[in-house]
């Protein structure tokens, strides 16, 4: 029998000396809230970032719909497809073998009633290969996920500023700030655990709300903009990676991608126009 470890691969870690790892799976979510093993996440898009960030060690690939102001040119998050998720989530599970792959039900696929969420998330998980689906919502998602969950559908819930909204909350703004607030957000991710979630996300909401959160509920919060009290993190992996000159300010750039990324472009202008390239090790001869 081959032994369980933990999914996470320590930092630094060479490939060949990397501990076994296996899927992260719906029943590590508590064993890890229990243990104090914090959760990571990043977003994912497509097959080549999967495999690098997999290949990494994080613990849950997120196919968000953020995909709509990151990658296909939208202002938010609204204009995003059911079937444009499901390509893209597609190739994100088909290139990753340890991380749990997360995709979101974008808006309109969800909201009207339990039924037509079952159908979205249904079409998502067939057409995927995904492993859980994310949805926005507290108590008027509630029924939404149970039914899911009872169908055999892992669901992570998503509160806090919920980008699928921002019409209605004024933006990107910080949610819970009040004391009224904040007590419905704590009901609200009480309701999504008692229908049978297995992870909340918690996005912009203060602190010490997201810690109040996280120690009354049994399964794990993942935050983004909430603290480091929370049982893991989640960020958009062009923030993360510093894809651009800007990152909101929850965010921290783990490195200059994108600075990267435009000096070989540049370089590469430059040797074609100069004719430095291609040389003769990349040339073929009769």
């Amino acid at each position: 029998m081959t032994e369980n470890v933990s999914s996470t691969v320590p930092a630094g870690t060479p490939a060949g000396d990397a501990p076994k790892r296996k899927r992260f799976r719906v029943q590590d979510f508590v064993a890890r809230k229990e243990a104090g093993d914090k959760l990571t996440m990043l977003t994912a898009y497509d097959g080549v970032t999967a495999r690098i960030f997999d290949d990494a060690g994080v613990d849950l690939l997120l196919v968000g719909d953020s995909i709509g102001d990151n990658m296909l040119g939208h202002e938010n998050t609204i204009p995003v497809t059911l079937d444009e998720m499901i390509v893209a989530a597609r190739s994100v599970a088909r290139a990753t073998k340890y991380a749990m792959v997360v995709a979101d039900l974008p808006f309109g696929s969800y909201e009207a009633s339990p039924e037509q969420a079952f159908t979205s998330a249904a079409a998502m998980m067939k057409g995927s290969g995904a492993q859980a689906v994310k949805i926005e919502g507290g108590q008027r998602i509630a029924a939404h996920v149970k039914l899911l969950t009872q169908s055999g559908i892992p669901v992570i819930g998503h509160l806090g500023l919920t980008p699928q909204s921002e019409n209605m909350l004024g933006g990107k703004r910080v949610q819970a700030r009040s004391d009224a607030a904040a007590e419905q957000l704590c009901q609200d991710a009480l309701a999504l655990q008692e229908a049978g979630a297995s992870a909340v996300v918690l996005e912009m909401v203060p602190a010490p709300v997201a810690a109040r959160v996280s120690e009354i509920l049994a399964i794990p919060t993942i935050g983004i903009g909430a603290g480091k009290d929370v049982d893991g993190q989640v960020l958009v992996w062009l923030d993360m990676a510093g894809m651009g000159d800007w990152s909101p300010r929850f965010a921290k750039q783990f490195g200059a991608v994108g600075a990267a990324l435009r000096a070989a472009a540049t370089d590469y202008i430059g040797e074609v126009k100069s004719q430095a390239f291609p040389g003769p090790e990349h040339t073929f001869e009769k």
